[in-house]
């Protein structure tokens, strides 16, 4: 009876991991197309992959398939890495997240606000900064715009949208300057920062960041539907596509899978500095109805039965991306597609599926 118990425990596991992976297929498959612009995704519980596939292709006229290892744009996930690679010159004691930045940016119009807005409320979305780059009046220069470029108009304002600490606001701007301030501390070039100290040591080969346009080979293409079939829009076509900082990280599936397991194991940084960097952050003078849910770049929601999920999800002209985990179920979900669709409601589906299965 003692050896029978666990056989029956790993058939009926095995049998629950198909099952998941033939309701998943079916759930993909149902709005994704083989020679249309698709997606990958990849599903992991207690370390051990239970779903990972491609669909679509990567280029409309190659009709190369996507696969695991296609290399997607992740639109704002990119931001996490900017994060983390903050807290690594924290780690270092090179800065601090209660620096301001002043510190960093004595460009500022206004002293007051260089001096109340602190790296931490950056990394929060709260710091009150006004976005006031004017993307659709000069197109062009925002095709091309570097961080420092789409940073720089910030530093002009006199007037903050709202107290610093008070509310949340998303701020692309506020991660550009982020990334401005990793060159600045680290002395080199803020990709070559990411690359060598989180891509290499989490074994992320299959990435790249921004520096500038990204080369047309290589990786997939981004595509909206019209009414005459699919348009390209990526690093060609959309404003800002450039602004490294708040989006501009390339992987794959597989590499993010790396990543998660490297922000676990850990691999880049301590375990106390990814534990604190993935707490929801509260100020002192938040006035908002709505409770904080962010941390250092993280965002701390709940699966639909009220499991605490921790993540970021990405949007940048055709790609769409989500980057979730349930900690306490050891369960990791992501995907990045290349023509715009839904990953909250497919991470809904996805998650109820899995519990349904006996799997979340």
């Amino acid at each position: 009876m003692r050896l029978l118990l666990p056989l029956l425990f790993c058939c009926s596991m095995a049998t629950a991991q198909t099952n998941t992976a033939e309701r998943i297929d079916s759930l993909f498959n149902s709005f994704l197309k083989t020679d249309e612009p698709g997606g990958a995704v990849l599903i992991v519980k207690n370390d051990k992959v239970i779903f990972s596939k491609g669909y679509g292709v990567e280029d409309i006229h190659t009709k190369k398939p996507i696969t695991e290892h296609s290399v997607f744009n992740l639109g704002s996930i990119s931001k996490t890495f900017v994060s983390n690679a903050i807290l690594l010159l924290q780690q270092r004691k090179q800065l601090s997240v209660e620096d301001p930045l002043s510190k960093y940016f004595p460009q500022f119009k206004s002293k007051q606000i260089a001096e109340t807005v602190k790296i931490k409320h950056l990394l929060s979305h709260v710091s009150g900064l006004p976005d006031c780059r004017e993307v659709s009046k000069n197109i062009s220069f925002y095709l091309t715009a570097d961080d420092w470029q789409n940073f720089e108009p910030l530093t002009k304002t006199d007037t903050l949208v709202f107290e610093t600490g008070s509310r949340y606001e998303y701020s692309n701007p506020a991660f550009n300057a982020l990334a401005l301030i990793v060159q600045k501390v680290s002395g080199i070039k803020w990709q070559d920062f990411v690359k060598k100290e989180i891509f290499a040591k989490a074994g992320m080969k299959e990435s790249d960041i921004t520096d500038g346009p990204h080369p047309e080979t290589g990786v997939t293409h981004g595509y909206e539907k019209t009414d005459k079939g699919f348009s390209e829009l990526d690093y060609g076509e959309e404003p800002t596509f450039n602004a490294a900082g708040n989006g501009g990280v390339w992987s794959s599936v597989s590499d993010l899978y790396k990543y998660y397991k490297a922000l676990l194991k850990p691999a880049f940084l301590n375990k106390e500095i990814i534990a604190n960097s993935m707490m929801v952050k509260t100020f002192p003078e938040w006035k908002s109805e709505k409770k904080p849910f962010v941390g250092y770049s993280w965002f701390i929601t709940t699966t639909f039965d009220g499991q605490k999920r921790i993540g970021h999800t990405g949007s940048q002209g055709g790609f769409r991306a989500n980057f979730q985990f349930v900690p306490d179920k050891k369960v990791f979900i992501t995907m990045i597609f290349n023509t715009p669709h839904d990953v909250d409601d497919a991470e809904k589906k996805i998650e109820e599926i899995l519990k349904e299965q006996g799997l979340l």
